[in-house]
């Protein structure tokens, strides 16, 4: 039939074929908690790497790895022990499982009574596969459909994923569609055993999805079987490495790690190239300095000599809080309008011309300024971002993430109070980038800004407006802005520094 012919032409890549352009992505969704929890350390999924070159792009796609295989072979064990072996700080593990097509009512009633067929290449959305690992590939956020096996339908829920160092995707039809084999730059297949395969279902489906014994048995040898026999088992001449007995290959699964740390050595310092790029250059103007008044220079003086209380540091922070956000707003885009006044005249006046203005603070020292502009601005709506740095990569990561809806047709108060290296600024300006807010819409704000970050930032992205109340021109060897101000943080919260501390929070946080 058609329909075999063409589930058998997706076994066949395309060659010569080129890549259809890659769309943006938005993602409105509560951050997913991490993936796994090994006796080493805890694995995130809902983070992002700081891979942006000087020009603000992603300087080299995630490494991803497919993982093939029948059904019950320990795919899922296999891809376990590579993401503990890898020791990356950022892994993605998609499975296929979540884009099982929405059944129609017949179908329903047929998968009730184990009579529809799951291990057939149509009963996956292979076009919503696609275009998933296009985006993460891309280190874009995307929404993952959560399918309900008891039910047999996806859940009104859903979850959000970043695009990772890694991205292990895992399924029966892994290597089942030409477009998808593109997308692969590894591909695994796990062959298990019969017989062991069909212990391990048998165990699962009783155990983890409410099926019974007869209907297990009943669909392994009506569609199981002769799925594997007809779609899978052909698979396996195109995979670049087969794993015999699956988790018990200790040896085949070190080489395939050793492989794939060889692949992501040239991401190591993409940052760190980027904080040396165009330096000496004259300041862009995209930035806005407060104008240093006998008063704001008064309260740098305060703020920034180490005598100084924790009771004063915070008032006269505050104060120039207040400034900066008052400043910024002036920034904003504004036009005529007419009003009539009290005793009857016009008054020709001007009125914010957007839509919202929102609020992202990069915690925890951006957040002491939600009050400032909650002080200035009716009703704003605020989000927050917690990005800290790996102590062993030197890198800035995404730990935790929530923003308004709709706000991509906000302008953004993107808020920190120091700005060093601008790696975390970065990030965080590429999130918002991410959930669609125009570039001329993002406003940085911060406190003290060394010229390194201002020029990272700025070159980055050329449309992103900066305004601060002074810049520094030195980053030491710690990355410490000097003269500097000290951790903020740490000075505002009385909360004692680390002895590796940076003027960035949380050592490098933006």
């Amino acid at each position: 039939s058609s329909s075999s012919a063409e589930s058998l032409d997706r076994l066949y890549p395309a060659v010569g074929s080129t890549k259809p352009p890659r769309k943006r992505t938005t993602s409105q969704c509560k951050s997913e908690p991490p993936l796994l929890r090994t006796s080493k350390r805890t694995i995130y999924t809902a983070g992002r790497p700081p891979w942006y070159n000087e020009h603000g792009t992603q300087s080299k796609e995630a490494f991803v790895i497919g993982l093939g295989g029948g059904s019950a072979s320990g795919k899922t064990t296999v891809a376990t022990m590579i993401i503990e072996a890898l020791d990356v700080p950022w892994v993605v593990l998609l499975s296929m499982d979540s884009f099982y097509k929405v059944l129609t009512k017949q179908q329903q009633e047929q998968a009730a009574s184990n009579d529809f067929n799951f291990d057939h290449p149509d009963a996956f959305d292979f076009d919503l596969i696609i275009a998933t690992l296009k985006k993460l590939k891309q280190g874009k956020s995307v929404k993952i459909p959560i399918y309900d096996f008891t039910t047999h339908s996806r859940k009104k829920e859903w979850k959000t994923l970043y695009g990772a160092n890694v991205i292990i995707f895992e399924g029966i039809m892994a290597f089942a569609d030409k477009e998808l084999l593109k997308l692969l730059d590894l591909k695994i297949f796990v062959d298990t055993d019969s017989d062991i395969r069909l212990v391990r279902r048998l165990r699962r489906d009783i155990s983890e999805r409410g099926r019974d014994i007869e209907g297990v048995i009943k669909q392994y040898n009506k569609f199981v079987k002769p799925a594997f026999d007809q779609y899978i088992q052909p698979t396996m001449r195109l995979a670049d490495i087969v794993v015999p007995r699956g988790s018990g290959n200790t040896v085949a699964i070190d080489l395939i790690v050793q492989h794939v740390h060889s692949q992501l050595e040239e991401v190591r310092a993409a940052w760190a190239a980027l904080a040396s790029a165009h330096q000496c250059h004259p300041l862009p103007q995209t930035l806005s300095v407060l104008k240093s008044t006998p008063q704001v220079r008064g309260m740098h003086t305060i703020i920034r000599n180490k005598e100084t209380s924790r009771d004063e540091f915070i008032f006269y922070s505050k104060r120039l809080m207040r400034l900066l956000i008052e400043h910024a707003l002036s920034l904003l885009p504004f036009q005529s309008c007419t009003v009539q006044t009290p005793q009857g005249h016009d008054y020709e006046g001007r009125t914010y011309s957007g839509k919202q203005i929102t609020g992202v603070s990069i915690l925890r020292a951006g957040e002491t300024m939600e009050p400032a502009l909650r002080a200035v601005c009716k009703d704003v709506r605020i989000g927050t971002i917690l990005i800290q740095t790996n102590c062993n990569t030197g890198e800035p990561e995404l730990h935790y993430l929530r923003l308004p809806k709709d706000i991509s047709e906000d302008h953004v108060i993107l808020m920190d109070c120091t700005v060093s290296t601008g790696a975390a600024a970065m990030m965080a300006v590429r999130v918002l980038l991410d959930h669609d807010v125009p570039e001329d819409k993002i406003f940085l704000l911060s406190l003290l800004m060394a010229e390194m970050g201002v020029h990272s930032v700025a070159y980055a992205f050329p449309r992103v407006k900066i305004i601060t109340t002074a810049v520094d021109k030195k980053v030491n060897d710690l990355f410490r802005i000097i003269p500097g101000i000290g951790n903020f943080g740490d000075r505002y919260f009385g909360t004692d520094a680390p002895p590796d501390w940076s003027d960035d929070e949380d050592a490098l946080s933006t």
